[in-house]
C-alpha cells in the first residue's frame, strides 16, 4: 500500500527538483524527505528519481501523473466533506486579488468573524488567473476574480460588470493635441498602469489605442492604489476599475469613463458540483451587500 504522505514528497520533489527545498517546503528534515523516496521505491520496487543531475525516471514519471491526480482528488473530497459536516472550526481559504480584497472583503470579513469565530480566514493575495488554479486543487475554498469568461472545471458566478476609467488631468488635452497635429512633438502622456504580474494588462492592453495617443510612457505598478495616488500626485493619467474609486475621498483628478474599454464581470469562481458550506454561503451574502452597498454612494 503506497503512504499517502510518501505520495505527497515525492510530488513536491518532482517539482522542486531539490531535496533541501523539498523539506523546507514539508517543514521536514531532508534525511526524512529521503526516506520517503526510499520507501516509495521499496514499495513500488522500481527506482523513481535519478539524482545527479536530478530526474524522473520513467516509472517515477507515470507515478507522478497518478499520485497528482490522487492527491488533488482527496483534497477536493475532504474540502467537500468539511462543507457537507458544517463544521464551525477550520479555515476557510479564500484567494483574491489585492483590488478585490482592500476594496470588498474587508467588511464581510469582519462580519464573517463575528458570526464565525471558530474559523479562521486565510487569505491569498495572488492574481485572477492563479485564484482559478488554487480553487481548481482545493487549495482555496473560494476565488473572488476579474473574468471574461467562464472555464472548465469551475463555476463563475457574475458579481458586478466592471468598467474602466482614467484618472488624471490632462488626458483630453493630450488627445486633442494628437487629433490636431498626427506627430505629436509636445510631451508624450504617462499611462500609470498596473504591472503585467498581475493579468489585469490582459483586459486592457488591446484597448488602449481607443484613447487615440500617438505615443505614450507606460509607468507600471503593484496596485490599484498606487495608480490612485500616482495619478492624484501628478506623474500621469491612471487606468483603473471604475469601483476602485467609490471609496476614494477627495480625489481632486479628472475622472474620464472610457467606454470603448472591454467590459468584464467581477465575480467568485468554485469548483463545479462543490458543496458550499453555510459560512461560505453567508460571506457570499455579505459581499453581495458590500458591492450593492458601493454602487449605491457612487
Amino acid at each position: 500500500m503506497l503512504d499517502l504522505h510518501w505520495l505527497n514528497t515525492f510530488v513536491t520533489l518532482a517539482r522542486l527538483e531539490h531535496f533541501g527545498k523539498t523539506a523546507a517546503e514539508l517543514h521536514m528534515t531532508q534525511p526524512n524527505v529521503s526516506l520517503h523516496i526510499k520507501q516509495l521505491e521499496q514499495t513500488t520496487r522500481v527506482k523513481l528519481i535519478e539524482r545527479n543531475p536530478f530526474r524522473l525516471t520513467q516509472a517515477g514519471e507515470r507515478l507522478l501523473h497518478s499520485a497528482q491526480r490522487t492527491l488533488q482528488e482527496l483534497q477536493v473530497c475532504q474540502a467537500d466533506l468539511n462543507a457537507i459536516n458544517d463544521l464551525c472550526q477550520g479555515t476557510l481559504s479564500i484567494a483574491a486579488s489585492d483590488i478585490i480584497s482592500r476594496l470588498l472583503l474587508i467588511k464581510p470579513f469582519q462580519s464573517f468573524k463575528q458570526e464565525f469565530p471558530g474559523i479562521d480566514l486565510s487569505l491569498f493575495n495572488t492574481t485572477s488567473t492563479q485564484a482559478a488554479a488554487l480553487v481548481k486543487s482545493a487549495k482555496a475554498d473560494l476565488g473572488f476574480v476579474i473574468a471574461q469568461k467562464e472555464s472548465q472545471p469551475l463555476h463563475f458566478t457574475e458579481l458586478q460588470q466592471v468598467h474602466w476609467c482614467a484618472l488624471g488631468n490632462g488626458l483630453a488635452e493630450w488627445q486633442a493635441r494628437a487629433a490636431a497635429d498626427a506627430s505629436n512633438n509636445g510631451d508624450e502622456p504617462t499611462l500609470i498602469l498596473l504591472g503585467h504580474d498581475t493579468r489585469t494588462r490582459d483586459l486592457i492592453d488591446m484597448a488602449l489605442p481607443s484613447l487615440k495617443l500617438p505615443k505614450y510612457r507606460v509607468m507600471e505598478v503593484g496596485s490599484v492604489d498606487a495608480q490612485i495616488d500616482w495619478a492624484e500626485a501628478g506623474f500621469g493619467v491612471a487606468i483603473v476599475p471604475a469601483f476602485s474609486l467609490h471609496p476614494k475621498l477627495n480625489l481632486t483628478s479628472t475622472i474620464t469613463p472610457l467606454p470603448d474599454f472591454p467590459t468584464t464581470s467581477l465575480g467568485y469562481i468554485v469548483r463545479q458540483n462543490q458543496v458550499l458550506s453555510r459560512a461560505i454561503k453567508q460571506l457570499l451574502h455579505w459581499v453581495s451587500e458590500e458591492i450593492t452597498s458601493s454602487q449605491q454612494t457612487r
